[in-house]
């Protein structure tokens, strides 16, 4: 662990050579309850939280995000749900008080894996929220793992997050949403029950394990099932220019696409798809839940979600009251979800009430039925919660509609 620890603090010596440990302010240099500062670190140099004495006790608590880049409203949702969190625990949990260190990541793997090894080998983080992109959390949480920091995602999904390529458990590592494969079934489901098609052309990111774990869970099942697919089409993150593959597609006349991506690149083939006339059902993932989503091309079709600002139980319509009263507008899902994440984190240290980073990680394994705005979770035994799925449907006045919740 030593050789392993000095090796990281020598490539995060490196690094902040190169960056010049700058830091940069969060939208609107806002501050939080408690003179928290709400802004985001990309060097992950600085801690914020309430004001602190030589006696008391502290735990730092690490924010990876994407506050900027192509996915960087994610992480702006992330990050307020994460300091939502915090500002009602009033930055406590059982005998200590929180300090927590941002940083953005950029939706970049290597700046990711460069903030967790800062955060564990000079800010002296003992557990990490984040991050929100599974190409991100994957390589994240290794380097977490390895070092015995507890670490919970809100949003990542894909499956090798909690677990090794060899299918073995990262001890360490948590999240607060559901996996791949059972997203990607719950979508089949719908579309051949109640959409009620037969074909289907799926599109994929060949690099991307989010959208490629959705895309295989769909095909399985919607075969399993009886459907055909009819197209299995894989692209790259850096194309944007559909219009070729969009016609070779839509002359095999699918009753409905399959898009598992992020609200940008999905934003950029439903324009595609409707521009070649295919005028057809389209179906995607969590990825879509975004206010800077092509509202217009994907109005009337649909996606699996985590939770719904419409759903109404109490705890999911308390949360939002509160969101809605602090930031101005409804929660996403990626609010919701790492507000989730941090609130079982507080717990797990409030339960262990040490900052001993075992213990922590054992009392968040023991957590049985937390009441979360997700609903009531417990951990399974890679670190996935046992919870459901909504299914949302997109409107063109940019809000969406909740259609039905699935259970597991």
């Amino acid at each position: 662990m030593k050789r392993l620890l000095v090796g990281l603090l020598a490539v995060s010596m490196l690094v902040l050579a190169a960056c010049g440990g700058s830091q940069s302010q969060a939208p609107g240099g806002s501050t939080s309850q408690g003179g928290a500062s709400q802004g985001s670190a990309s060097t992950g140099s600085s801690s914020s939280g309430p004001s602190t004495s030589a006696g008391d006790k502290v735990i730092k608590i690490g924010l990876i995000a994407p506050l900027t880049g192509s996915v960087k409203t994610f992480g702006e949702s992330s990050q307020k749900g994460f300091l939502l969190a915090l500002e009602q625990a009033g930055y406590k949990a059982g005998d200590f008080k929180i300090e927590y260190v941002p940083g953005d990541d950029k939706g970049d793997a290597t700046e990711g894996q460069n903030l967790a090894t800062r955060f564990i080998t000079r800010d002296g983080v003992k557990a990490i929220v984040g991050s929100v992109t599974s190409g991100v959390t994957i390589p994240v949480s290794r380097i977490a793992n390895e070092n015995k920091i507890p670490m919970i995602t809100g949003t990542a999904t894909a499956e090798g997050v909690t677990v090794n390529e060899d299918g073995s458990r990262k001890p360490y590592i948590f999240r607060a949403c559901f996996i791949d494969p059972f997203q990607g079934q719950v979508a089949a489901r719908f579309a051949l029950d109640e959409l009620g098609v037969k074909t289907a052309a799926v599109f994929y990111d060949r690099g991307n394990p989010y959208t490629v774990g959705l895309a295989e869970s769909f095909r399985a099942e919607f075969e399993a099932g009886g459907g055909q697919i009819v197209a299995w089409q894989a692209y790259t993150e850096a194309d944007t220019d559909f219009s070729a593959v969009m016609t070779n597609v839509a002359a095999l006349k699918p009753d409905m696409l399959y898009l598992p991506d992020y609200y940008n690149k999905v934003s950029l083939l439903a324009k595609a798809a409707k521009e070649k006339g295919l005028d057809v059902p389209m179906l995607g993932g969590d990825g879509w839940d975004s206010e800077d989503l092509d509202f217009e091309a994907l109005a009337g079709n649909y996606f699996t979600a985590h939770y719904s600002a419409d759903d109404p139980s109490p705890a999911v319509q308390k949360f939002v009251q509160e969101f809605e009263a602090k930031y101005g507008h409804k929660p996403d899902s990626f609010a919701a979800l790492t507000y989730d994440a941090t609130n079982i984190l507080l717990e797990a240290i409030r339960v262990a009430n040490t900052d001993d980073t075992d213990a922590i990680r054992q009392a968040m394994q023991d957590l049985k039925g937390f009441q979360a705005v997700g609903g009531s979770i417990s951990f399974d035994e890679k670190g996935n919660p046992i919870k459901a799925a909504t299914i949302l449907k997109v409107s063109a006045d940019k809000t969406y509609e909740f259609v039905t919740t699935v259970n597991p």
